[in-house]
């Protein structure tokens, strides 16, 4: 087999985040003993960009799965693929960490069949192997390998949580919104907007995760809020870049809707002509 380029799996430049916690300090542990983690925590929290800076600081390659209802173990462990010269394995996202070494995070596994996840068992135990069944070869995993999972308890049906069996495999860590002062911190920064009409941003939210089971599946994300301000910072006004990027994406039913614009009107009171930018 041709050796692997791990350069297009590395992190070069840190990417911005800003612990809430012992987060950092935990999950380094957890991979010094190559603990399997799963980080579980709402949509647009964070996850994703921690297990970004978390490969960055431990200079670990990073190959990233985004989990679908479509996806089989042959999408995770490789197939045979015809080509000019016959048939020719490929290897997939998880053999290639589990051979190079990299973190493998799959984003929102409890979407995938639960047929297709058990393929990572036998890599998040004692045995740290992948067998590789249609071309007869067990691949014994890299030393530095190590296994990331993330999901939404509180979003997915009892249909799509995952089995106790895989649950139990892996070393956990819950994540929520942070604290507001922090949120609007990192809104600013992400924004690049000043840091009041952050503060106003996550005011918004706070409203919108309230009604959270009362009418939202969600309330808003800090990811929306990096969205809402990124277009006011491209001079788009603050109401209509609110309704773009906060209101529309969250609820398609018209009292919600506009019981989230309230809650921007209440906000950012001042602004009373639309075409004026906050």
């Amino acid at each position: 087999m041709s050796e692997i380029d791990t350069s297009q799996f590395r992190i070069e430049n840190e990417p911005y985040y800003k612990p809430v916690g012992n987060e950092v300090e935990q999950f380094a542990a957890a991979y010094d003993v190559r603990m399997p983690v799963m980080l579980k925590g709402p949509t647009g929290c964070g996850k994703s960009r921690f297990v970004e800076y978390m490969a960055w600081k431990l200079q670990r390659p990073l190959i990233t799965v985004a989990c679908n209802e479509d996806m089989t173990a042959s999408d995770l462990i490789g197939r045979f693929l015809l080509d000019i010269n016959g048939t020719k394995w490929q290897d997939g996202p998880l053999t290639i960490a589990a051979r190079i070494g990299a973190i493998c995070y799959l984003d929102e596994v409890v979407e995938a069949r639960q047929d297709t996840t058990v393929v990572i068992h036998p890599l998040t135990d004692h045995r740290r192997q992948l067998p590789l069944e249609k071309k007869g070869e067990v691949v014994n995993a890299h030393p530095d390998f190590q296994v990331v999972i993330s999901y939404n308890p509180g979003y997915q049906s009892m249909m799509k949580d995952l089995k106790q069996s895989t649950k139990q495999r892996f070393g956990a860590m819950s994540f929520d919104y942070p604290q507001a002062a922090t949120e609007a911190e990192i809104v600013s920064h992400e924004a690049g907007i000043d840091l009041k009409t952050a503060e106003r941003l996550v005011q918004v939210a706070e409203r919108s995760r309230n009604l959270k089971g009362h009418g939202l599946d969600e309330g808003m994300s800090t990811r929306l809020l990096v969205y809402a301000g990124q277009l006011i910072s491209q001079d788009i006004p603050a109401p209509a870049a609110c309704q773009m990027a906060l209101v529309e994406p969250l609820t398609d039913d018209p009292d919600m809707r506009d019981t989230l614009q309230a809650a921007v009107q209440t906000f950012f009171p001042e602004i009373t002509d639309s075409s004026k930018v906050a």
